[in-house]
């Protein structure tokens, strides 16, 4: 029986378990365990360890939020290597790098060890009693509306405990935050088809046509999609898959593609319309919002020949089903929304949606549903702490003072907050502006559940559990420390759970008839649960709008270059280093980016053409400035870029986290200017001029391709054709 002071409806809260889809074991299935989990010790082995023979256990990664599930081979009570669980459906048993990196994350000497209370310049070790006691202390002279959370996207167990937590200090403050999070799609996804993340069937198509959705790099889920590609290229009714990559900055997708067709910055919604208008089968209001967007219109506005967006048309009308995606290069500007919005009525006019844009499955429980994160959190954060409205701030999985864009001021807003407190893997940028740091677990040594954004088949709880036993005694897992705070507050209501284990364990256990769990004991169940790393659902299945509006519908007509400021600058996301959070981790600088080949550096991408004119070669320093600041890093010239842009990759810069990130390269976060989507108010990543200058310093380009000019042994590795060339109506 539940022995815990509470009637059901309210235990069902504490552990997670709300909706209508709760169908409760009853009493004698909800024992929990003491909490203490026997590991795998390298000094007094278990009887089923054999010295050089390994051991597997399922878990989940969490270098990124894509909810990958993973096998970890451990071997005399060290976890070694990593590899999909190909019992999950999103990555079938396969990894990226970055996931491949997580050892190196948890083996990473510069993870903090030990709780750290700021005093001036230098921290002092303390006992995690004293932090507790210490966070107490300070909650106790603020009120709810004092309170502030930023976090990083939650979900599962652990987003069910911190909304307990901030429920118990009356604070509904929790600020989501993601730097580089897909928002302003999910808006207009929203909007076309009434579900913020669809099911993207890349599979099923015929031909893809996307507008900056690097989805073979680091867009939405990769490992999946590249999966799918991988079908898509075999084709469908013995037609091969034709990829077309619109974009202003080449990304991996971009060099995968059939034709790459560069188009002038923040135009991608303008071609949107004229492919619309090419294609003569649009209807109602959306006929008349295409009707003036003709291609010798559309060919000025955008830079792309008339002639290629006939063929686009002609291929989009010859092979059917199609999939239009849009990605970041697209909703990086002010009009981000009207872009994305164009983009998305392309599917509903060709007939795709239903076909290769179908309904997503949620995991039936609200409450571990996961939290989107987005930049607008972000601002509102700031702006209340410019306001000094915070006396405690917590902050987890985010580095706001790194990632923040400069205009915004952050780092001198953060210092108004009373007292801060980072949960922290290591001393990053953020974590050095608090007053407590408290040490994590890495994900390898800890427990928790999680609920991927994008569900592939069904819906799925992807369980984590430690792979070895911890190798600093004083660090802890994020659940163990909401646990600890939430039993300040509400002991009565978790007296039952001496740790995160027994919780996580308790909950699970509650709701076993609802988790596939029927007619089995208590252990047979968790047991089988550990043993598969995954909890497969039904699910509840969502539906698609099916009616296509041009409703409010209005695009900028791109504006005059900026003399001062004559350049765009698209930040670029690269599949190791996203938004600099994995930095210090070194297999992952030493990984040569895909195009550049370059390693442990930032660069600066410019056309050949645009260099000629700014006589800029190859290994010059150049500042990059904008109106919010300036960057140094080295020229790399490269023909996959738009004239008018330039790139400077993120992810560096840092000016702490780590050995292997600190003083490595140059951080573009800290140039962007304070420019936001005009309907959703998140950042337009890509909306900041600048202008480019040479320092008169030269440095050899550290990368793999080689000499200047991308040769080896004297050949080039690939020629470049114009677009213009190409017939996009053949075959592939």
């Amino acid at each position: 029986m539940i022995d815990s002071g509470l009637d059901r409806r309210d235990f069902l809260k504490v552990l997670g378990w709300g909706g209508a889809a709760v169908a409760l074991s009853g009493c004698g299935n909800t024992s929990v365990e003491d909490g203490k989990e026997t590991v795998v010790s390298y000094v007094e082995a278990a009887d089923y360890v054999i010295p050089g023979i390994g051991v597997y256990y399922n878990s989940t990664c969490a270098q990124c939020d894509a909810g990958c599930s993973i096998n970890g081979r451990v071997r005399e009570g060290r976890v070694l290597k990593l590899e999909g669980n190909p019992a999950s459906a999103i990555n079938r048993g396969r990894t990226c790098g970055l996931g491949q990196a997580g050892v190196q994350h948890h083996y990473n000497p510069d993870r903090v060890r030990e709780p750290l209370l700021r005093h001036g310049d230098k921290n002092e070790v303390i006992t995690w009693d004293k932090a507790y006691a210490l966070i107490a202390e300070k909650l106790s002279g603020a009120k709810g509306d004092e309170v502030a959370f930023l976090s990083g996207g939650v979900s599962g167990h652990l987003k069910v405990l911190l909304g307990n937590y901030l429920d118990s200090i009356g604070s509904k403050n929790h600020f989501v935050y993601e730097a580089l999070a897909p928002a302003v799609v999910r808006a207009a996804n929203k909007k076309a088809y009434g579900v913020e993340m669809p099911r993207y069937n890349i599979n099923k198509a015929k031909v893809v046509l996307s507008f900056g959705a690097d989805f073979l790099g680091a867009w939405v889920s990769p490992v999946h999609f590249s999966q799918q590609y991988a079908q898509f290229r075999k084709g469908v009714d013995g037609q091969r898959g034709v990829l077309i990559q619109v974009e202003s900055k080449m990304t991996l997708t971009g060099a995968n593609a059939d034709r790459w067709i560069p188009v002038r910055p923040g135009t991608e919604g303008i071609l949107a319309l004229g492919i619309i208008n090419a294609l003569g089968t649009a209807s109602g209001d959306i006929a008349a919002a295409v009707k003036g967007y003709d291609r010798a219109r559309v060919s000025k506005e955008t830079g792309v020949p008339p002639g290629q967006i006939d063929k686009i048309a002609a291929l989009l009308k010859l092979r059917s089903p199609s999939l239009v995606l849009a990605g970041s290069a697209a909703e990086g500007y002010a009009h981000g929304s009207q872009n994305a919005a164009a983009i998305n009525l392309l599917n509903q006019v060709l007939g795709n949606v239903g076909k290769t844009v179908e309904a997503s499955t949620s995991v039936p429980f609200p409450q571990m549903a996961p939290a989107k994160g987005n930049t607008v959190a972000l601002k509102s954060l700031n702006d209340g702490l410019a306001a000094g409205k915070y006396k405690v701030l917590f902050c987890y999985a985010a580095n706001p003072v790194f990632t923040a864009p400069g205009a915004m001021k952050f780092k001198d807003h953060l210092a108004k907050a009373g007292f801060k407190v980072a949960f922290a893997h290591y001393l990053d940028e953020t974590a050095l502006q608090a007053d407590l740091v408290l040490p994590l677990d890495s994900a390898l040594e800890d427990w928790g559940t999680q609920v991927p954004e994008y569900m592939t088949e069904g819906a799925q709880i992807n369980i984590q559990q430690p792979l070895m036993e911890k190798l600093h005694a004083n660090t802890r897992g994020m659940g163990d420390i909401l646990l600890a705070l939430v039993k300040q507050r509400r002991a009565e209501e978790y007296k039952s759970f001496d740790d995160y284990y027994a919780y996580l364990r308790g909950a699970m256990l509650l709701n076993k008839n609802a988790l596939g769990g029927s007619g089995a004991d208590d252990d047979t169940f968790w047991n089988e649960t550990l043993t598969k790393g995954i909890v497969k659902l039904a699910g509840s299945a969502g539906t698609l709008s099916g009616k296509a509006s041009a409703a409010g519908l209005t695009l900028p007509v791109p504006s005059a270059a900026d003399v001062q400021y004559p350049l765009q600058l698209i930040p670029g996301v690269t599949a190791s280093l996203r938004d600099g959070r994995h930095a210090n981790q070194p297999w992952l600088q030493e990984s040569p980016d895909p195009l550049t080949t370059i390693v442990w550096d930032s660069w600066v991408e410019i056309h050949p053409k645009k260099a000629a004119e700014l006589h800029i070669t190859e290994g010059d320093i150049v500042e990059v400035t904008s109106r919010s600041g300036s960057i140094r890093a080295q020229a790399y010239l490269f023909p996959g870029i738009h004239p008018d842009a330039i790139s400077v990759p993120l992810g560096r810069g840092h000016e702490a986290l780590g050995r292997y990130a600190k003083g490595y390269g140059a951080n573009p976060f800290q140039i962007l200017d304070a420019v936001f989507d005009q309907e959703t108010g998140e950042l337009a990543m890509h909306e900041t001029r600048v202008k480019v200058s040479k320092t008169g310093q030269r440095v050899v380009v550290v990368k793999d391709e080689g000499a200047a000019g991308g040769k080896q042994m004297g050949r080039k590795i690939a020629v470049l054709v114009t677009t213009d060339e190409v017939d996009l109506s053949k075959e592939a």
